[in-house]
């Protein structure tokens, strides 16, 4: 499954592992609020709306981060872009530290999430120009599993933080550790070229917001509407099934075991597990089919999940095909998104299609929360998230198959050129 990691080149390494590091401290960053939030609202005298406030407004600024930084990287290059949402995202997370108030603990988030956003798309599109084609889908699936290794990460750091200082101090030094991420500007600047983009002549990056707005274009206009629908699919059903999953599994089915590391570890082991997966079948399957069977079995693995009379433990074991299924379908938009589009307008595409989804689905958990005030949570989340997943498998349908796709060459709308190993396959 790894033997494509001895066939790629030393720069391709550099910039695997540049980006690797980028999304695990990233996850490191962004997982610690999650696991503060008790201290948060100890601190700040917070009720749970007060800190969903802040979850939201995040989302919210990492999508609009993601759409920005990725049309700036088209003007500036992906390389620059990358290093300068590190430096945005680390030194926010940083200030966060030093929050006084709910009030400027909520901007600085916002900041911060502006530029985790950014971080993510001016990194996946410098993945995607950079790894050859017939090895984009695994290199690019499993950087995305570097988010379990900053998520278990920031598990790690918050057992022994919250040990070692009083609650009030251990989340103010947790969010400290979060300059981190600074240091791997190093790295990039030592390590990462900016990749080759060859565009026609009649295509060079455009100007300020004509460069944000040019994938709606009437050219690629159908591969955004459709790109931004299956972001919405994917990103909705997780956060359906996700934000909910722990309550319904404690008031529902009353496992004691939900919020123990051993809990935590399962759902992060088949994050990684997705992952990688996914990025093996995404170059052997190619994108849709790829897309499609985990997002299947994301729908009937949900709907059994809350429906079928399971016993606890069965349920406790089901939980990791949950995870797996559901982490595969996001370690597979980076190669998509990116095959999608031409290099002049390839940040802003791939910043929209992946971070439209992000903004849509701050309102699905919402949706299961006021659908179970006439059914049970576990219906309310299994029909939310049934129907997201199984939006993705529709939207899907409508997209060209991009696998071996030669990023400086193809035009919007036309058939992927596939290496004539991968035609004989077929």
């Amino acid at each position: 499954m790894f033997n494509w990691y001895r066939e790629i080149t030393p720069r391709e390494r550099k910039t695997f592992w540049g980006c690797f590091g980028g999304w695990a401290l990233d996850a490191l960053d962004v997982q610690m609020f999650s696991l503060a939030i008790p201290a948060l609202i100890a601190t700040f005298g917070l009720d749970k709306t007060d800190a969903g406030l802040i979850s939201g407004v995040t989302l919210v600024s990492s999508a609009l981060g993601g759409w920005i930084m990725g049309a700036v990287s088209d003007r500036i290059g992906r390389v620059r872009a990358l290093q300068l949402t590190i430096i945005w995202f680390s030194l926010f997370t940083l200030l966060s530290a030093f929050a006084g108030s709910f009030t400027q603990l909520l901007v600085l988030k916002a900041l911060q999430g502006f530029g985790f956003g950014g971080e993510w798309a001016a990194g996946a599109v410098l993945m995607a120009e950079v790894i050859r084609p017939a090895h984009r889908g695994k290199a690019m699936g499993s950087v995305q599993s570097a988010w379990a290794v900053g998520w278990g990460a920031s598990v790690l750091l918050y057992s022994a933080v919250y040990v070692l200082l009083s609650p009030d101090m251990a989340w103010r030094v947790m969010f400290g550790i979060g300059i981190l991420p600074a240091l791997l500007v190093i790295y990039v600047r030592r390590h990462i070229a900016e990749p080759e983009r060859v565009t026609a002549p009649a295509a060079r990056p455009m100007p300020g917001a004509q460069n944000l707005f040019a994938i709606f274009r009437p050219d690629v206009l159908r591969l955004t509407l459709v790109g931004a629908l299956v972001g919405v699919g994917a990103h909705g059903g997780y956060h359906a099934l996700m934000t909910w999953l722990p309550t319904y599994l404690k008031t529902e089915r009353h496992l004691s075991v939900l919020g123990t590391s051993g809990y935590l570890a399962i759902i992060i082991v088949a994050f990684w597990c997705g992952c990688i997966a996914s990025a093996y079948l995404l170059d052997r399957l190619g994108r849709r089919p790829n897309l499609i069977l985990f997002a299947a079995c994301c729908v009937v693995t949900v709907l059994a999940y809350v429906f079928l009379d399971l016993s606890n433990t069965a349920m406790l074991f089901l939980g990791f095909p949950l995870g797996f299924f559901a982490a595969g379908i996001p370690a597979s938009l980076g190669a998509l998104f990116n095959e999608l589009y031409p290099s002049e307008m390839r940040g802003a595409g791939v910043g929209f299609c992946y971070n439209f989804g992000r903004i849509v689905s701050a309102g699905f958990p919402v949706l299961v929360g006021h659908m179970s005030t006439k059914m049970s949570l576990g219906s309310a989340i299994g029909l939310d998230a049934g129907i997201a997943y199984a939006l993705v498998v529709v939207a899907v349908l409508a997209l060209p198959e991009t696998r071996g796709r030669s990023l400086a060459q193809e035009v919007p709308g036309r058939p992927a050129k596939q290496p004539a190993s991968a035609a004989a396959r077929h």
